[in-house]
């Protein structure tokens, strides 16, 4: 993994939290919260200062305003919910970039478990343990939150076991 160990052992105890929460209120909700989209930003801010060389630093901003971009496109012509793509730009400077063809696998194999779980427990009796979440009721949408979460979770708890 391209991701330095170190970075992501700084991030690693801040992000989680924000995951965790994106996941739970995507499914109970059907929502990913501005709160826990800009915490997760001014995180970056904060802590990439510290875990991160000044140049790489800069150039993972720009990845996050190059993903707010593609998301804000994304989100307008439907593609995706707007929590999802605020979500995206707010995780993507947490990513190196070599380890993009990596996170698309996570992304991938997360995204079909997620799914899978997600309308396997909807049809069964475990949907009682949460019979209020709104993502049971709606319909053909699925709850990326739980996907994307997910996936930056387990990409720094990688980076931190597997990263240079």
């Amino acid at each position: 993994m391209a991701i330095d160990s170190m970075a992501a052992l700084w991030f690693l105890p801040f992000v989680l939290p924000i995951c965790f929460y994106v996941c739970f209120t995507d499914l109970s909700q059907m929502r990913i919260t501005n709160q826990a989209v800009v915490a997760l930003a001014v995180i970056f801010l904060l802590v990439g200062l510290i875990a991160l060389p000044l140049p790489v630093y800069g150039m993972r901003l720009l990845q996050m305003l190059g993903v707010l971009v593609v998301g804000f496109v994304l989100a307008s012509a439907g593609g995706m919910g707007a929590g999802d793509a605020k979500f995206a730009a707010a995780a993507a400077p947490f990513i190196a970039p070599d380890d993009l063809r990596l996170l698309l696998v996570l992304f991938s194999a997360n995204l079909l478990a997620a799914f899978a779980t997600h309308r396997l427990v909807k049809y069964t009796p475990l949907r009682r343990i949460a019979p209020d979440w709104k993502s049971w009721s709606s319909g053909r949408k699925f709850p990326m939150g739980l996907s994307l979460g997910t996936t930056l979770g387990l990409y720094l708890i990688l980076g931190a076991a597997f990263g240079a």
